[in-house]
């Protein structure tokens, strides 16, 4: 059962940290991201705090797997 739980935490952090920034860069290069002065939107801010999340996560599913490995 913990080699099953490794092997998920490392699964979902994989995932995540294929997954996401390759979303970021289509959201960056969305019509909806920049305002006419170039600056960032409100849409491409709370995309980059969702990726972050997400890359957050991916950081603690590794380091719960390790521990895990380690415990």
């Amino acid at each position: 059962m913990l080699t099953l739980a490794v092997i998920v935490l490392l699964l979902g952090a994989v995932f995540n940290i294929v997954a996401w920034p390759q979303f970021l860069r289509r959201v960056s290069a969305d019509p909806r991201a920049r305002d006419a002065q170039g600056n960032a939107t409100r849409f491409l801010t709370v995309h980059r705090v969702l990726v972050g999340i997400a890359l957050g996560i991916a950081v603690l599913s590794v380091v719960a797997a390790v521990g895990l490995l380690l415990a």
